[in-house]
């Protein structure tokens, strides 16, 4: 038996702390910062294929990540980067000027299976369901192209570059599709 499957016959929770033990015993964590080193939020999907520290290369520290259905940039997630920003002024910084938003997309993502679900899409959106098809639920590419769109017209995170990108989950490779 293999020693992923023994893991998870402990059940995952178990199979889960066992390995934070293991990083905690490195120590990797100690000189980290509450601040992204690289000045950076990417801004994905939940989608577990689509783990922007292992698609993008990122190591720990280097990024702050914000993960919702979709990726999108949604009411909500503009609430969480005010939230962000105030955390960071309090701190004494600021995110704006210098720093960098990258939106992640992807494609075969699993929002698409929302279609038939204008309601919940609307609420989730914050929009009504006659403005829906302007999200383009089914196209990541205009996707990430509304949603770069959004985050460079928000006036709460001003001079924040933004780019975005749309991953391929069927060849690993990710597409710039809207440059910063």
């Amino acid at each position: 038996m293999d020693s992923l499957v023994e893991e998870l016959l402990m059940g995952v929770v178990e199979t889960l702390t066992g390995r934070n033990a293991d990083f905690a015993a490195t120590g990797a964590y100690s000189d980290l910062r509450l601040m992204p080193r690289l000045k950076t939020i990417v801004i994905g999907c939940v989608d577990p294929r689509v783990d922007p520290d292992e698609v993008l290369g990122i190591a720990p520290g280097e990024v702050a990540t914000l993960r919702n259905v979709g990726g999108r940039v949604t009411p909500g997630l503009l609430h969480e980067l005010e939230m962000l920003r105030t955390v960071v002024q309090a701190g004494g910084g600021d995110i704006g000027p210098g720093w960098e938003f990258i939106v992640l997309h992807h494609t075969d993502c699993g929002i698409t299976r929302l279609e038939g679900q204008p309601a919940m899409l609307s609420q989730f959106f914050g929009t009504d369901q006659q403005h829906l098809a302007e999200q383009a639920v089914s196209d990541p590419r205009a996707a990430v192209a509304r949603d770069v769109a959004a985050l460079r017209d928000n006036p709460r995170v001003p001079g924040v570059r933004v780019s975005g990108l749309v991953y391929d989950v069927a060849t690993g490779l990710t597409e710039t599709v809207v440059q910063p």
